[in-house]
């Protein structure tokens, strides 16, 4: 008999779990608090480990036929000067740019009508000697073998499990939006980002000439006068940096906007509880200088199908599962934090010396970086 498995959130980590445990002929339910698929969002970046995690399910080739591809980024200083680029291998093949509502309506559409319950926002779990409760605010409640704790950085089930687990705040804040492509002199068809003092700035072509970009400015955490920051605000923040920056705030209206703090958790300690394991933002949540949250997610989703279907039973699959994560979760949670404390350094002499190693010494190091980073 096929195993019931419910999941705990509707984003990426949650659907990509219940196409690969369908996969393998489970029986899945997804339950979602917001009412309906998410209609709003910025811009993402599928890496190749990604597209290789997902191949099995056919999902990879739709996201390569709707994307837009990219050999990498290329850093650049505030003035415009090229500094390195930060490659994705010649045999790894491509990163990919998509809109998050493009690539949420991919997911959704490889599973079938009815895997997700919408509008259920989950209130307490209960474990027991066969089975697992999930208790939902409405009153509603599902029972299943396993449960899946998909439920992003603020998880409702690890916050029960393990109330102690903290957050970090990494020292700077987030803006992103997505705009036209049209009328942008300097508009690069790479994907770029800006180092310098005043903050960081990305641009990330998207297909049907839209245009993604993210700011990052150190600041304290949850600053009421940064929440409500306006294009125009941000547009004085980097004035001064290089084309087409400015002009992209410019064009940018109050509803293109999306803000927060960034903040990561500390890797769990395990990734399971039970009959509960964690994916995705709920067990690891990392700062967003590698490109690597969603795409980590969706290699967790695949590395648990494939311990599920290889393994005697459910405990057993669970170890297996938190062993092959543990140690590339710790290294590039490191690692992204460390880079988020590099890029965002206001020292005007750190950053050149910063900005000229960069241009000299770094490209080997970069491309055995990558190499480890792009390999799933």
């Amino acid at each position: 008999m096929a195993r019931t498995i419910l999941i705990i959130g509707g984003g990426i980590a949650g659907l990509c779990a219940a196409i690969a445990l369908q996969h393998i002929g489970m029986q899945v339910k997804v339950y979602e608090k917001n009412a309906g698929p998410a209609a709003a969002g910025a811009g993402i970046i599928i890496a190749p480990n990604a597209l290789q995690a997902l191949k099995p399910y056919g999902i990879s080739d739709e996201i390569i036929r709707r994307g837009y591809p990219s050999s990498g980024f290329r850093l650049m200083s505030d003035r415009g000067q090229y500094l390195t680029q930060l490659a994705v291998p010649a045999d790894y093949g491509s990163q990919y740019s998509i809109h998050r509502k493009d690539l949420h309506q991919i997911l959704l559409s490889a599973l079938p009508p009815g895997t997700v319950e919408w509008g259920k926002s989950f209130s307490r779990l209960e474990q027991r000697d066969n089975c697992v409760r999930a208790v939902f605010d409405d009153g509603s409640y599902a029972e299943g073998d396993l449960l899946v704790a998909a439920d992003g950085i603020y998880s409702g089930v690890r916050q029960q499990l393990v109330p102690a687990e903290t957050y970090r705040y990494a020292g700077y804040t987030c803006w992103r939006g997505v705009v036209s492509g049209d009328h942008l002199p300097g508009l690069s068809p790479h994907f770029i980002e800006t180092w310098g003092t005043k903050g960081r700035f990305g641009i990330v072509p998207l297909p049907q000439n839209k245009v993604y970009w993210y700011a990052l400015i150190n600041a304290r955490q949850s600053d009421p006068r940064l929440a409500n920051y306006s294009a125009q605000e941000l547009h004085r923040q980097f004035a001064n940096y290089h084309n087409p920056i400015p002009d992209l705030l410019l064009k940018t209206t109050p509803s293109d906007i999306i803000h927060r703090d960034i903040v990561d958790i500390m890797p769990m300690k395990s990734f399971y509880s039970g009959r509960i394991v964690f994916v995705g933002d709920a067990a690891h949540a990392i700062t967003p200088n590698m490109g690597q949250g969603a795409c980590l997610a969706m290699e967790d989703a695949r590395v648990l199908s494939d311990c599920l279907h290889a393994s005697a039973g459910d405990h057993e699959a669970f170890v297996h599962y938190d062993a092959r994560r543990r140690k590339r979760i710790q290294q590039i949670s490191a690692q992204s934090w460390k880079i988020g404390k590099v890029a965002q350094s206001e020292s005007f002499l750190f950053a050149s010396i910063r900005n000229q190693l960069m241009k000299r010494v770094l490209k080997k190091i970069s491309h055995n970086q990558a190499e480890r980073l792009y390999r799933f």
